[in-house]
């Protein structure tokens, strides 16, 4: 099992509950981070053990990086940082951070797409990044990124972690902005000259923000549409950052070449294990 807590930030979603099922069909534990006015719909749901209700302060003190202060909502970044220093107070030093629309998880192996029922995946990639001293943060690739007849090394290094984030807690950095936190973080990582890794082996069934109702959809995106989340992105990192227009609506794009000089640095004390360790996970038919 994994060795490091799992939170999950939700907001207008008390229904749906995507990662929350996904995990209990796993036997993985976590914590659902929840603003205080839904904690009565949350808990008609979940475990109330399970819930962690957000304190305020992380909310006032969040950077948008923007001057629209509370005139608009400051998306899931403090939710995020509230799990952080959460987890610091209870003695770990990783955590993971997922969103809360995760629709099952995945292995890649052998190029077939395998659901996973156990929570192993989670032990081989924080035992993967605890080899070195300078992954700042991992996470799987998304499932629909993984081309299952195309050939994929088990994992890359220095890209933007999405959606399902292993952090490492002793690093000044925190969550910013009211959009594209993910990227950001993950940038403000990488120009420190941190590595990041983003694995292919595993993989997250991610159902599109838009889609899916709660979370951002009706505060930001049904609005507003993209275009206020890539000015922001471009604002904040404008060095490697621009807006393009691709299927049919206004992207960002980031380049991630110039930080392939970042470096895994392994431990000293590392040492490597014989032979292929598949964390006890077994394929099995179960229709």
């Amino acid at each position: 099992m994994n060795k490091y807590p799992i939170y999950i930030p939700s907001k207008g979603r008390s229904d749906s509950r995507l990662t929350v099922k996904t995990l209990d069909s796993m036997k993985v534990d976590y914590k659902v981070v929840i603003e205080k006015q839904e904690y009565k719909d949350y808990s008609k749901v979940i475990d109330k053990n399970k819930l962690l209700v957000l304190d305020k302060k992380f909310q006032d003190e969040y950077d948008t990086c923007d001057d629209l202060g509370d005139s608009k909502s400051k998306g899931p970044g403090a939710a995020r940082n509230f799990a952080w220093e959460h987890s610091i107070e209870n003695g770990y030093d990783r955590h993971w951070v997922m969103d809360d629309n995760i629709n099952y998880f995945h292995r890649l192996n052998n190029n077939l797409k395998i659901k996973v029922y156990s929570g192993a995946i989670f032990k081989a990639m924080e035992d993967f990044s605890d080899r070195y001293t300078n992954v700042a943060m991992a996470g799987p690739n998304y499932l629909f990124f993984a081309k299952q007849n195309q050939k994929l090394p088990p994992f890359i290094t220095n890209t933007r972690i999405y959606s399902c984030n292993l952090i490492k807690n002793d690093l000044p950095y925190r969550w910013r902005g009211r959009y594209n936190e993910d990227t950001i973080l993950s940038l403000d990582m990488l120009k420190d000259g941190y590595c990041t890794i983003q694995f292919n082996a595993f993989l997250q069934g991610k159902v599109r923000t838009q889609v899916l109702r709660g979370g951002n959809s009706q505060e930001f995106y049904d609005k507003e549409g993209t275009l206020p989340k890539s000015q922001m992105q471009v604002k904040v990192h404008p060095d490697v950052s621009k807006i393009v227009w691709k299927f049919g609506r206004v992207h960002h794009y980031v380049d991630y070449t110039k930080f392939k000089a970042n470096k895994l640095i392994k431990r000293k004390d590392y040492k490597e294990k014989k032979g292929i360790d598949n964390y006890g996970m077994k394929l099995k038919n179960i229709n």
